[in-house]
């Protein structure tokens, strides 16, 4: 079989979740690597050619053709850097080294190779424009992608907190009916965790940080070629230039403590997403939650009736699969043995991957949350079912009049059994308390015990 599409793709982000990834090739893939190294090669270069020590010259021609070779960077362009790594190419021999064809690609397009070729990669280890390119994909695939998508999510989660807002809802604490609250409010906790998280990852974003000082982190070989240059201003220069934070003390490897720092950041906001779908799955399978039937869907193979959660199930999968991803990253890309070993470069291949599994779990997310209904009827039904919940609100108010047994009493009334309103009702009415406290009881309703509930959603 040669016609081989997305269903022959040995990951499943690139075949059955592809629709959900594309947004992301931009930044994650092999061919967009090589674009950000060419753009840290070119940009290097221009650099270069701004230095007063250095006899390279650029006329501005030259200089727009040469950010062209990023801006316009394509498929085949792509092929060309592929070619001079593993067959060679217009006279270059094969490479085995995807940095170094890179630089050859720059060399190609130079108008005076021979003269202006040198300066291409000068100085410089492959570190120093690995660990800059990374960064060039990293900072927008989370800024462009994923923190709009985050956003809208927790949009959403606000818009739906303020309609529901007053809907009262029976609460569970260890799974069993407690003191009720309202749909929104739980809404808007969900809504302003993730509102933090998110803040979390665009601190961590926008702290990315790159180096550029050689083999070892001295500047050694741009010092010896160029002793009168201040080598470490350049450096910040044009790491900056960038718009990353620059980094000045390092091995030949940049120490990574800032991707760390993001994908612990992606973590936490995963962690209110997984949190989230595990309790609207319970609400579903509560039928507080009411699933939207998708015309043409099929629930089960063999239940015609069924309409499942599986947006929730899906997004708690891939969140899962990202922050086990993550966590792995972020231990890793930390450690290097003594100035430099490779391990890290084949792990730092898979980032693309755990951002892939991050944005499925969120259009997932999005997805269920698009087609669910408070069912209004069965909480409130629920919450008359279960009026032993106001036991707190009895307790609480006959303490406040003195009554030291207040909390013994209603525990004895509800504990481990099921009390009715009308047992509370002949409670009240058998309470040696003032006629006024005796109303404030009687008046008391589950649906109506929801204290600042309705109006915690403006904390939003």
């Amino acid at each position: 079989m040669t016609d081989r599409g997305p269903l022959h793709a040995v990951s499943p982000l690139d075949g059955r979740y592809a629709r959900y990834t594309e947004p992301l090739t931009e930044y994650a893939s092999e061919a967009a690597l090589m674009r950000a190294r060419v753009h840290v090669e070119v940009e290097y270069l221009l650099a270069l050619a701004d230095l007063d020590a250095t006899p390279l010259e650029l006329d501005e021609a030259t200089r727009s053709a040469l950010r062209g070779l990023y801006t316009d960077f394509d498929t085949d362009d792509a092929d060309v850097i592929k070619g001079l790594e593993t067959e060679g190419h217009a006279g270059y021999t094969a490479t085995n080294h995807d940095v170094k064809a890179v630089e050859y690609f720059v060399r190609l397009h130079l108008p005076d190779e021979e003269s202006q070729g040198p300066w291409v990669h000068f100085g410089l280890t492959s570190e120093d424009v690995n660990n800059l390119a990374h960064r060039l994909l990293l900072k927008p695939a989370v800024d462009e992608v994923l923190v709009p998508t985050i956003r809208d999510l927790r949009d959403d989660l606000a818009a739906d907190a303020r309609e529901y807002r007053t809907l009262p809802m029976l609460a569970r604490t260890h799974g069993q009916p407690a003191t009720p609250t309202t749909y929104g409010k739980e809404l808007a906790v969900y809504a302003a965790r993730l509102g933090r998280a998110l803040g979390r990852l665009d601190a961590a974003n926008d702290e990315l940080s790159g180096k550029l000082a050689g083999a070892s982190g001295t500047y050694a070989a741009h010092r010896a070629a160029y002793p009168g240059v201040d080598w470490r201003a350049f450096s910040r220069a044009f790491v900056e230039s960038l718009g990353l934070e620059h980094v000045p003390l390092s091995t030949q490897v940049n120490p990574c403590d800032d991707l760390a720092a993001v994908f612990d950041a992606l973590r936490g906001v995963n962690n209110v997403l997984r949190d989230l779908d595990l309790d609207v799955w319970l609400y579903v399978s509560d039928r507080y939650l009411g699933q939207e039937a998708v015309e043409g869907e099929t629930g089960s193979s063999t239940m015609p009736h069924k309409v499942n959660p599986i947006d929730f199930e899906n997004s708690e999968g891939n969140l899962t699969k990202a922050n086990s991803d993550l966590t792995f990253l972020a231990d890793y890309v930390t450690t290097s043995r003594l100035q430099r070993d490779l391990s890290d470069s084949t792990v730092k291949r898979n980032v693309g991957a755990a951002l892939a599994h991050c944005l499925i779990g969120y259009e997932k997310t999005a997805n269920g949350l698009s087609k669910v209904t408070p069912n209004e009827t069965v909480m409130r039904e629920e919450l008359q079912a279960n009026p032993e919940v106001i036991g707190e609100a009895v307790q609480t108010i006959l303490r406040r009049e003195g009554d030291t047994d207040a909390y013994e009493r209603i525990k004895a009334l509800t504990r481990g059994q099921r009390a009715t309103l009308e047992d509370f009702r002949d409670l009240f009415d058998d309470l040696d308390v003032d006629e006024s406290v005796r109303e404030e009881l009687h008046a008391l309703t589950p649906a109506g015990y929801t204290g600042y509930g309705d109006e915690l959603v403006d904390e939003l």
